[in-house]
């Protein structure tokens, strides 16, 4: 297939089973980014054997050495140059790419230590967050992964209904909103309605086709698809970067209010039926 516009993509997945829902889709994704000729970069975070704790060891030449600040050292290693080189190996990545896709079982409602300590150590000072060394001024919409497009293919151990707009986990895109509004809006990246497999606690081989086969139609559309609208912080709806105007969703408050339409919802027609309710994918 002849490609008028090729991108590049980077793959980030986490799970130690290299059967697992995770590593199918990580590969599933693969094949047809590549099928498509775009080029794909991955992180396969536990075979790199990534380091997950954000500490001190990060930042070899500390800036003060009486008192660990992460904000100030992380500032300073990515501004000097003397970041360790795994966080730099994986910044250069995420700067090449024209979109980045997370692939993880839900774990406890949330993506697994690992991927969370890949964003700990990745997302430095003045590049994700103090961008520019304009405080707060470049967020939520922008920053240093602006133009950038990003994707949640998340595996999920227990049923559909469970996580539905009355389920007793909760909706899914809710839980996820920290990971989806902050972790990848908040530096500028459009984010697109999360793919979500459930019941992969006890899959079987029709699962996992029919999981493969719609998350393959996914990945297709990854640059045509319509991202969440979040609304952005520079936008004019929080006069002053920090609460909604008045007059903006005046009847309603909490997660929802921050987006400014009714998008796909993340438990699309193409998740996976669930046929679990386990916590965590096997």
């Amino acid at each position: 297939m002849q490609l008028i516009n090729r991108k590049k993509v980077l793959i980030v997945h986490a799970h130690p089973e290299r059967t697992s829902v995770t590593h199918q889709l990580a590969e599933t994704a693969s094949e047809e980014l590549k099928a498509q000729g775009h080029e794909v970069m991955k992180s396969d975070l536990y075979g790199m054997g990534w380091k997950a704790v954000f500490d001190g060891q990060d930042f070899p030449k500390r800036a003060n050495q009486d008192r660990l600040s992460f904000i100030e050292e992380s500032g300073h290693a990515f501004s000097n140059d003397c970041q360790t080189s795994d966080v730099e190996e994986e910044q250069r990545k995420i700067l090449a790419a024209d979109a980045v896709i997370l692939i993880f079982p839900l774990w406890w409602y949330s993506m697994p230590a690992i991927m969370k300590g890949w964003v700990d150590r990745v997302w430095a000072f003045g590049l994700a967050y103090g961008y520019q060394g304009a405080g707060n001024a470049y967020r939520y919409g922008e920053g240093g992964f602006a133009g950038k497009r990003a994707l949640l293919a998340v595996s999920v151990g227990g049923p559909a209904i469970d996580y539905s707009p009355r389920g007793i986990n909760g909706p899914l895109e809710q839980l996820l909103f920290p990971i989806t509004h902050g972790t990848l809006f908040f530096p500028g990246m459009q984010v697109l309605p999360t793919f979500a497999a459930y019941g992969t606690a006890r899959i079987d081989d029709n699962g996992i086709a029919q999981a493969t086969t719609a998350w393959r139609n996914r990945v297709k559309r990854l640059f045509d698809d319509e991202p969440i609208a979040f609304r952005p912080q520079n936008g004019g709806d929080y006069p002053d970067r920090h609460v909604l105007a008045d007059h903006v969703a005046p009847n309603q408050t909490g997660l929802t209010a921050h987006i400014a339409s009714t998008s796909r919802p993340v438990a699309s027609r193409e998740s996976c039926a669930s046929v679990s309710a386990a916590v965590l994918e096997n």
